[in-house]
């Protein structure tokens, strides 16, 4: 959440590179501490760089499988340790392929900024390791 500068009354609302850096950890403890997670990326205004006081970050979690349903899935996951509110969404991989082949998914998929990805050897995914990209570096903000 904005933080309260030490010299100032003025609220500092936390960049991109916080933001960032905070889901990356964020991202680490999930996949140490749940089984079964393929991707993990966020996509919006802190991934395409213009983001503002306010913002928050949009989430996307890509699970190999799971027996809840798509809506009730992101409110067993914490996100309180993260600098902004969160949006979370939370795909199983044969959801995530057919997203893709939306306009929304096609926009998901140019924009996330994948943090944690699970090599194919290490999870028995429901698709090719082929459907995710790599990881990439957060955009800088000018």
């Amino acid at each position: 959440m904005p933080v309260r500068s030490l010299r100032s009354s003025v609220l500092r609302w936390p960049d991109a590179r916080e933001v960032d850096r905070a889901v990356r950890q964020w991202a680490a403890a999930m996949a140490s501490q749940r089984h079964g997670i393929a991707q993990i990326g966020y996509f919006g205004s802190y991934a395409r760089g213009d983001w503002g006081v306010g913002s928050d970050v949009d989430l996307v979690v890509v699970l190999e499988c799971s027996d809840q349903p798509f809506e009730r899935r992101a409110a067993q996951w914490d996100t309180s340790t993260l600098p902004v509110p969160a949006d979370l969404l939370i795909y199983t991989t044969d959801e995530w392929q057919s997203i893709v082949q939306q306009l929304f998914g096609q926009r998901l998929l140019r924009e996330t900024v994948w943090v944690s990805t699970v090599a194919p050897q290490e999870a028995t995914l429901c698709v090719s390791a082929s459907s995710f990209p790599r990881p990439r570096s957060a955009p800088t903000r000018s």
